[in-house]
Formats: structure tokens, C-alpha cells, sequence
């Protein structure tokens, strides 16, 4: 998918499908006031940038709708051009209506995300701050929103720009001492030259470390609930959802395969993941299951080990964590929960005797313990005490170029370690600029990459 090459004016509905109280379909191009003003009651010819105009919107010289045109003279616009958003009643009819007159005088349909490409084009936004418009859109918890927010005005590109222009500075001085190759001229310090590599080799490392925190706040932490059957692990589910998601049975091995839902928890959002019991089972369906519970704990940063406190011993829970622990690389985290203390004799007090210090105690069926539990989750996640306004990699795109610059800048440090020639580091400095200006569109990206970019968009954005 790309988009036409051409200066057409575009139309499309910017609301979602259906009907609703009030729809909104934006036009955007160089005909877009000229356009509307045809078609409306009133004067858009004259009217002043962000103005409102209310008026009727008319075909073949008759109402068919009662509507309110806002004008946005460019470059004062979303997308650098005139833009005339056109607000009317929800009907599925009067949008389809309103869409086919306009095509019909002279308007082309939009493509998926063709508004923010014509934004990025005109130099509204860079490559990276028109991806955070479509992390803004999908965002589900405040965490996400507020990291979308940050990166869409620019607090990511301006830290990726800063690092090109240190960069750019240096290349040019290494570069001007090849015109001057006979004379053994040295512009650029070596030692200066190391130091700004150091530098910058540390913003990186801290950028492409943030990936997995950034990622896991955009889309969701995943939390992997695990252990024997009729723990309690779709119950619990269902307790945090609020809901019946899972079925719910006395008979063992009924959840056959993961059931995965969300929950946001103090602004940052959890995939819970329900699993197939672990045992061992002659059952092929059953067998299936269980390998798929193991992958879910291979794939998750939180696994939340949740046991029958009637049924277990403080031995064997402790041996069966251990397992699990073992299992378990250095970025997951481990959560003991006793569950089922409300069929239990014992206080939460007297039944943590023997069992591992960090033990939750909590009943599912009853929903007690959960808080502590979901406070105990935050804290795992480490993400609590984050920023919004701190510069973070949600992006996988990202991340991959940060971590090509970063490979590059390593061959320019070893370079200069061994002595290399002047035209050997300008050829690995300039990889590494060209790494970093995929990020923020500052070169000429594939246009293969674009259009998978903006595809992802939807209509009218």
C-alpha cells in the first residue's frame, strides 16, 4: 500500500463508522475550501483560518443536512494544507451522502493514514511523531497515553535530532580533513571525538534499554497465571476482570488452552494470562495445553504461581517454585499466591508459617487479598515509578535502528582505537546517522517502509 502521487484534494469520514449523534469527514488539499464553499449555504471563500461556519450542506440545490464547517487555511492545519472539516448529523446516510458529492466535485477518497503522511510530507511532524498519532489513538491506559502524548510533540525526535547534530558536526570535520589529506592536517580532536562517542553510546544504551519497559507500557504487561489444575487460576481471572471470562469447574484440566484478557491497573495495563494446569496427563488435548502454559511463561515478565492452599504443603510449594524459578531469565519476576483461604481453618497469618516469606494469601472466590496482590504487580513491573514525560522506545521500528547506530558508533570506536584513516570513520559515522535518521524520517526512507508505516492508520486519520 502507498499513497497516490499526487496534490488531489481528499476526503473521508475522521468519526468512527456508524451512526452516532454527530459525524465528522475531513477534506484536505489544495481545492478543499473552493470544494465545500460550492456546496454550502454560506462563504468559505472569505472565511478566515480556524473559523466555524454554520450553515446548510446542499444537493442538487436542496438541504440535505444542517452542518458546521470549520476552516483551516494552510500551513495553519493538521496536514500543512486547507483543510475544511465538515461536522453533521450521524446518519449513515448523510455521511455517505455528503462523501459521494463530494467525490463527485472533484474530491479522491483517502487512503489508511493518508491525512498524517500529507502531515509528515509538508514537515507538520517527523516520522516518529506521526507514528505516536496512531499510538495516541489505540492507547488503552494512561501510561500509553501519556508516553504517545510525549513522543507525538516531540520529546522523542528532539533527542534523536540532538544526537544527529553532535554527529553531523564531527562526520563534517572528518571529512574536511580528506580535503586536506596531504597536509596531515587533523580537524576533529581525537579525544574530543572519543569523549562525544561515549557519550552518545550511553543515551543509546539507555534508549534501547527503555524498549522493554516502553513496549510493555504500550502494549500491555503480560502476566502468565500458572500452576496445578484447580488452583484457581480461572477464578482469579475472573476476579480481576470483573467478569466471567473463564469457565469455572471442580473438574481438573478445564482450561484446555490460554484464555488472555487486560486489566489496567493505576494507569498501566496487565495481560493476564490464564493457563492450562501443569501436570503431567495422558490427555493429548490436555497435553497441548500444558505446552502452551509453558511457552505463556516463557513469554510473559510477570508469572503469578498460584496454589491451593488446602492441598499444598510449604515443601512442595517451595520446591515447585523453585522449578519454575529456574526456569526464568533475569528480566521475569515471580509472584507466589496462596489462594483459597476461604476454605481454610487457619488465619492468612498462621497459614504464611513455613511458606516463602513473599507469599500473597488471597481468596479469588471472594476477591480478598487482591489488592494487595494487584499492588504487589506494580511494584514487579517496575514501572510505577515512571515518567510520562521521560523519553522511552515503544516502537520496534525504533528500537532496531537504535540498535544499528549503536553498532555503527562501536566500529567507529574501535576504529579510533586502532588507528583507523579518517575515510574509514566517516563511512561508519554515517551509517550510524543514517541508522538514526530512519527513527525521525530525517533521510529518505523506503517507501516500502512508509507505506506499512501509515497503513496501519485507519480511514480518515
Amino acid at each position: 500500500m502507498f499513497f497516490h502521487a499526487d496534490d488531489a484534494t481528499v476526503c473521508a469520514l475522521s468519526t468512527a463508522p456508524g451512526m452516532g449523534a454527530i459525524a465528522v469527514i475531513r477534506v484536505s488539499g489544495p481545492d478543499a475550501i473552493g470544494i465545500c464553499h460550492d456546496l454550502f449555504s454560506g462563504d468559505l471563500v472569505k472565511a478566515d483560518s480556524h473559523t466555524v461556519k454554520y450553515g446548510r450542506f446542499m444537493k442538487d440545490q436542496e438541504t440535505l443536512d444542517e452542518v458546521v464547517m470549520t476552516v483551516f487555511r494552510a500551513p495553519n492545519s493538521f496536514t500543512g494544507e486547507d483543510v475544511v472539516e465538515i461536522s453533521c448529523h450521524g446518519s449513515v446516510f448523510i455521511q455517505q451522502e455528503i462523501l459521494r458529492i463530494l467525490v463527485e466535485n472533484g474530491c479522491r477518497y483517502a487512503e489508511r493514514g493518508e491525512f498524517t503522511f500529507r502531515a509528515f510530507q509538508n514537515g507538520k511532524m517527523d516520522l516518529s511523531q506521526a507514528e505516536a498519532v496512531a499510538d495516541l489513538i489505540a492507547a488503552e491506559s494512561e501510561g500509553a497515553h501519556e508516553l504517545a502524548l510525549h513522543q507525538m510533540r516531540g520529546g522523542f525526535s528532539k533527542e534523536i535530532n540532538d544526537l544527529r547534530e553532535q554527529l553531523i558536526h564531527f562526520a563534517a570535520l572528518i571529512e574536511l580533513e580528506l580535503d586536506f589529506s596531504e597536509e596531515d592536517v587533523e580537524f576533529a580532536d581525537r579525544t574530543e571525538l572519543t569523549k562525544l562517542l561515549l557519550k552518545i553510546e550511553g543515551v543509546l544504551t539507555g534508549l534501547i534499554n527503555s524498549f522493554r519497559s516502553g513496549n510493555a507500557i504500550k502494549n500491555g504487561i503480560p502476566v502468565a497465571i500458572v500452576g496445578r489444575p484447580n488452583a484457581g487460576k480461572s477464578t482469579l481471572l475472573n476476579a480481576l476482570l470483573n467478569e466471567e471470562r473463564a469457565i469455572v469447574s471442580d473438574i481438573p484440566g478445564t482450561t484446555r488452552d490460554t484464555i488472555e484478557d487486560r486489566v489496567t491497573i493505576d494507569g498501566i495495563q496487565f495481560r493476564f494470562i490464564d493457563t492450562a494446569g501443569l501436570r503431567d496427563t495422558e490427555d493429548a488435548i490436555e497435553k497441548i495445553g500444558v505446552e502452551r502454559s509453558r511457552e505463556a511463561i516463557k513469554k510473559a515478565s510477570i508469572i503469578v504461581y498460584l496454589f491451593d492452599i488446602n492441598e499444598m504443603d510449604a515443601t512442595t510449594v517451595e520446591h515447585t517454585a523453585e522449578t519454575i524459578r529456574n526456569e526464568l531469565h533475569e528480566d521475569q519476576h515471580m509472584l507466589i499466591v496462596a489462594n483459597k483461604l476461604d476454605l481454610s481453618d487457619e488465619s492468612a497469618a498462621k497459614a504464611a508459617d513455613g511458606h516463602p516469606r513473599e507469599t500473597l494469601f488471597i481468596s479469588a472466590l471472594n476477591r480478598k487479598g487482591l489488592e494487595d496482590m494487584k499492588e504487589s504487580l506494580i511494584n514487579l513491573s517496575n514501572l510505577a515509578h515512571l515518567d510520562g514525560q521521560q523519553t522511552m522506545v515503544t516502537n520496534i521500528r525504533h528500537h532496531e535502528a537504535l540498535t544499528k547506530a549503536y553498532a555503527a558508533l562501536k566500529e567507529v570506536m574501535q576504529g579510533m582505537e586502532t588507528g583507523l584513516p579518517g575515510d574509514l570513520l566517516a563511512i561508519d559515522i554515517r551509517k550510524a546517522l543514517h541508522h538514526l535518521g530512519e527513527i525521525t524520517g530525517g533521510i529518505d526512507v523506503d517507501r516500502d517502509i512508509l507505506g506499512t508505516i501509515f497503513g496501519k492508520f485507519c480511514i480518515g486519520k
